[in-house]
């Protein structure tokens, strides 16, 4: 889910979407569906609602997670999330110095796990590759799985 006026517009390509895509397709998810919506706590929040609703499996956002007055991404996914993953959220913000910037959460919406990353192409790839090794694993506990 790519959070963003601009390539909602179409004034801009969504090269973190791409980049999110790729990087989900070479962890081995498959990527069911793919949307753009426009900035603002209420956009994402209907948006995450709707994508969550009977959904086993990962949604991730990008963009809306830093300091400009129309981030809100992490507002619109607070609102939406039944349980926090303040580790998924730490360890993406620790990937790089400009991660400290970094607004985004993560957590649960019945069986969705839900992730917020920045909206740069670099920025999705070093947060998604910070966490992709445990992804598997907490969907699989989210499924009724046992810990390893």
């Amino acid at each position: 889910m790519t959070i963003s006026e601009s390539v909602a517009d179409g004034t801009r390509d969504d090269g973190s979407g791409d980049v999110l895509v790729a990087r989900l397709v070479q962890s081995g998810f498959t990527v069911v569906d793919r949307v753009v919506t426009r900035d603002g706590a209420d956009n994402v929040a209907r948006t995450l609602r709707h994508l969550c609703e009977g959904f086993s499996g990962l949604v991730v956002t990008t963009g809306g997670t830093g300091f400009a007055v129309n981030d809100q991404t992490p507002e619109g996914t607070l609102r939406v999330l039944e349980r926090q993953a303040p580790g998924l959220s730490e360890a993406m913000r620790a990937i790089n110095p400009l991660g400290r910037l970094s607004r985004g959460v993560a957590g649960t919406v019945g069986q969705a796990l839900v992730l917020n990353l920045p909206g740069s192409p670099k920025g999705v790839a070093e947060c998604f590759d910070a966490v992709s090794d445990v992804l598997e694993h907490a969907l699989d506990l989210m499924g009724g799985g046992h810990p390893h």
